[in-house]
């Protein structure tokens, strides 16, 4: 057996990944980041142990993320090399979707935008809105960071109790707006506003920010469907903020099955990719 790693270590979490012979996925796994060399080599025994993995069953490791440029040294004694991050991002978007035209939307600690045309891929901006913020803003309204928490909260809150929506302030729908739109994100919050229906604004605030400036971002490129990769993700309201902004914009966001560990396998596919172009 042949395999490749691919590693993204982030800022929060480390992701692993293993790409076989046949090109498919191996038990992806993740861990919470403590600092990325101890993240990194925590998650690669534990991928190791739980796969029965081998070391000589590893023919190359890839990594990539911000933490990458902390590793210095082959892992394990093993071929190591690093991927460019956002290639990666469109590599993973690509191998999921099979989409060769796509905003890939990496949504992390900030967002990063990468737009693909076939092998063309290219990072085109990004915002510094993400899991960051969402962290950030619970820790100082909430008094927690712990997202199991914040999304549980959230599920209970009504968010016509946060936002202004265009029906709150116009008897009509505005042309192309319905009257349930967003006109203003926090903008009907009151000081004594409830921890859910807080909880819920800042979801919302931070996921429809990501979508605007998405659709934003792919403005005269004709291209429509959105590739969402990351942790936020995960979040439960991206089944209800995302549809919403589909309706409303007539475009596609997609979270494929690996959604979070995109990165790590465009990491693996990037050396793949190479080594058949040799």
């Amino acid at each position: 057996m042949s395999i490749i790693i691919g590693i993204d270590v982030g800022i929060s979490t480390t992701k692993i990944v293993g790409i076989n012979e046949e090109g498919k996925v191996v038990s992806p796994i993740r861990i919470k980041a403590t600092d990325p060399v101890t993240s990194l080599y925590g998650a690669f025994g534990k991928y190791l142990y739980d796969n029965k993995v081998k070391l000589e069953d590893i023919e190359q490791v890839m990594i990539t993320g911000v933490g990458a440029a902390y590793i210095d040294a082959p892992i394990y004694g093993l071929p190591t090399a690093k991927a460019e991050e956002f290639i990666a991002d469109g590599l993973g978007a690509r191998y999921e979707t099979e989409l060769e035209d796509m905003i890939v939307v990496s949504m992390g600690t900030g967002t990063s935008l990468v737009q693909c045309n076939g092998n063309n891929i290219r990072h085109i901006g990004g915002i510094g809105v993400g899991g960051g913020t969402l962290m950030g803003l619970a820790r100082i309204m909430l008094k927690t960071d712990d997202v199991k928490t914040i999304t549980t909260l959230a599920m209970q809150g009504d968010i016509s109790n946060i936002d202004v929506r265009i029906g709150d302030i116009s008897p009509n729908p505005l042309p192309g707006l319905p009257k349930t739109a967003t006109a203003s994100l926090f903008g009907n919050a009151k000081s004594n506003a409830s921890r859910e229906d807080i909880a819920l604004g800042i979801i919302t605030t931070v996921l429809q920010t990501i979508g605007s400036s998405t659709i934003l971002s792919a403005l005269g490129t004709g291209i429509r469907e959105y590739v969402l990769i990351g942790n936020l993700t995960l979040l439960p309201q991206c089944k209800e903020v995302f549809p919403a902004m589909e309706k409303l914009y007539k475009v596609r966001f997609i979270i494929p099955k690996y959604s979070e560990f995109c990165t790590a396998i465009g990491a693996a596919l990037y050396y793949l990719n190479n080594r058949k172009s040799v």
